[in-house]
């Protein structure tokens, strides 16, 4: 059995520990999910929105068991959540499957096999709206479909980064960022006989980045002004070819009050907030309340002053660094020794005096659902302290990418 640290009182104060004590006949590693902070974290996502419905950001999650506890047993819209932006075509499949309804395609797709798949379902069809911003997407699609007779649904992801001279703030996603480029991909569209549905603005320079630098809110407020701007544009643009839209889809867990406050913006997208991994610790527009952990054992003591646990490298995509390094956080006081961080099957700690063999180490992932790619189980605990164990994505089976 896992043990608390001797001579510890971290085990009663702890907002871990009733993770800890549901938890303390399993052998780690294990990753626990406080359902408390869950649903915190999900009526203020709700909050934030102020009316706008909310998309669960499946690969945020990537645990269908959560997904559910979002958005209902059904998974459809309740609470001010609404449907689910996917990240792979064959996750799509796979949720509509299994009851999902409203599935918007956060990325464009060149899964053939998924694509003649779709097509061969009515109510794929009906489910499911790709993302696209080239036309060679959209010939890619229509010959893995094999038919001009099949129109699916289909969402124009435009550029929102900020351009300063030639400064670029933001991701690299679509080439797609000017009102004529918009209206020419949507008139493309049509005319290869798709049905176009909705426009999505993903402003990563803002939902992505922390708000407590001055510089960073000077930043996010003048690329707030500027995409809300063009925005109108293109939907402008986009809508004198098509007509009414039915998607125009904004944001993310870090930029809800900048999207909603644009009334053309019809939903808004959030995943990470419901889980809050440390990359969103420093945001003042919301107040983070940690629900994902995982545990791990100590396994020896070099020094008196170190212990070092199993495995625990379990590094987050993005630029290198120490924000994607996970962090330990129980027992207090635990760092990392920068000449090694978090390794493949073991991780040294210093601050470890009161650690003996067999202890259990509690730590955050910087990012949300990546974490869940290292386990096939999360388990849930309740307010009581009751447990329910539930399988990831990887749990039934999945990689998607």
């Amino acid at each position: 059995m896992s043990t608390a640290p001797s001579g510890s009182t971290e085990s009663e104060t702890s907002p871990i520990a009733g993770l800890h004590a549901a938890t303390a006949e399993l052998d780690p590693p294990l990753a626990a999910l406080d359902l408390i902070a869950l649903r915190a974290n999900a009526a203020d996502l709700v909050r934030r929105a102020n009316g706008v419905p909310v998309r669960v950001a499946s690969k945020s999650v990537r645990c269908r068991a959560v997904l559910e506890e979002v958005l209902g047993d059904e998974l459809t819209a309740s609470g001010g959540f609404a449907g689910i932006m996917s990240y792979s075509l064959a996750e799509a499949i796979w949720l509509v499957r299994r009851g999902a309804r409203d599935i918007l395609l956060g990325y464009p797709t060149v899964d053939r096999a998924a694509l003649a798949e779709l097509a061969g379902d009515e109510t794929l069809l009906r489910s499911i709206t790709l993302m696209i911003d080239d036309v060679a997407q959209l010939d890619l699609i229509r010959a893995a479909i094999g038919s001009d007779l099949v129109r699916p649904r289909v969402c124009l992801d435009v550029d929102a980064s900020l351009r300063i001279g030639p400064i670029h703030l933001g991701v690299r996603r679509s080439p797609v960022r000017t009102p004529e480029q918009a209206a020419t991909l949507a008139g493309a569209a049509l005319r290869r006989k798709f049905e176009v549905v909705g426009v999505m603005t993903y402003e990563a320079q803002i939902a992505g980045m922390p708000d407590t630098n001055v510089a960073l809110r000077l930043m996010k407020r003048a690329s707030a002004a500027e995409i809300t701007k063009r925005r109108k544009r293109v939907l402008d643009a986009v809508r004198s070819v098509t007509g009414k839209l039915e998607i125009v889809n904004s944001g993310g867990s870090g930029s809800i009050e900048v999207s909603v406050a644009d009334p053309d913006v019809t939903e808004v997208t959030a995943g990470s907030g419901l889980y809050v991994p440390t990359l969103f610790d420093h945001y003042r527009s919301f107040t983070p309340r940690p629900a994902l952990f995982f545990a791990t054992s100590v396994l020896r003591r070099p020094t008196p002053s170190i212990a070092t646990v199993f495995a625990g490298g379990y590094i987050a995509s993005g630029p290198t660094g120490p924000s994607r390094v996970p962090k330990p956080v129980w027992p207090n006081g635990l760092r990392l020794i920068g000449t090694e961080g978090t390794g493949e099957v073991q991780t040294p700690l210093t601050g470890a005096a009161e650690l003996r063999i067999g202890d259990r180490v509690w730590f955050r992932h910087a990012k949300a659902g990546e974490l869940c790619e290292r386990f096939d189980k999360l388990h849930l605990v309740e307010a009581d302290g009751t447990r329910t164990t539930v399988p990831t994505y990887r749990g039934e089976g999945n990689c998607f990418g």
